[in-house]
């Protein structure tokens, strides 16, 4: 489980896909992290499988490889860190569990006085799972939904979140791993089966 807050932003120093999934190496200067550890990169909860030092090594599922960015990453190339949330700290940001739902394509990231607009096209069938001042994460980062539209979604970033994450290396057609609101998931998802059980009943009493 992870808040969205992140607490560093590494280097990629490998990235090697094998026909079972991969391996990805990253420094960062985060310490306190054990083999075995959950760490959320660019959102992705992963397991630290060996550490050297302040490089952290992880093996990378095939589904993680196909359904996240992490595939299309490249040595040097920078990466959220969030260490995994501990039972007696606060909760910032919002719930993450570091499991990405889809990799969305940044329409425009413009500036906006102080602040950036970020602008994502949304495959229509995630659009019900978007709020306007709801929660989701953006390559890890916890930001807030500002506007909800056909197939797109507005969110602000404010310059402290811009500055200390690798929002700020991000560019149009760029793709980021988007994780929806866990909350509403299980809304939704209770929601439509209720749905679909009243549909039954009133089958069964009225006929097709």
């Amino acid at each position: 489980m992870f808040t969205g807050l992140i607490e560093d932003v590494g280097e990629v120093l490998l990235i090697r896909r094998t026909p079972s999934g991969g391996f990805l190496k990253v420094k960062t200067s985060l310490g306190d992290v054990r083999t075995g550890d959950s760490v959320a990169v660019n959102g992705v909860c992963l397991t630290a499988v060996q550490i050297e030092g302040n490089v952290l090594a992880f093996e990378v599922s095939p589904e993680t490889f196909s359904r996240t960015n992490l595939g299309q990453l490249r040595v040097g190339e920078a990466v959220n860190i969030e260490r995994a949330l501990r039972a007696d700290a606060r909760l910032g940001g919002h719930l993450v569990l570091g499991h990405v739902d889809f990799t969305a394509r940044i329409l425009s990231f413009e500036r906006r006085g102080d602040h950036r607009e970020l602008l994502l096209e949304i495959p229509s069938r995630w659009e019900l799972h978007f709020v306007e001042k709801g929660s989701v994460a953006v390559d890890g980062v916890s930001l807030t939904v500002n506007a909800v539209m056909p197939g797109r979604i507005s969110i602000n970033v404010i310059p402290h979140t811009y500055e200390n994450t690798n929002l700020r290396y991000r560019r149009s057609g760029d793709r980021v791993n988007v994780e929806t609101d866990l909350i509403g998931k299980y809304v939704l998802r209770y929601l439509s089966r209720r749905e679909e059980s009243l549909e039954g009943r009133l089958t069964d009493l009225f006929g097709a």
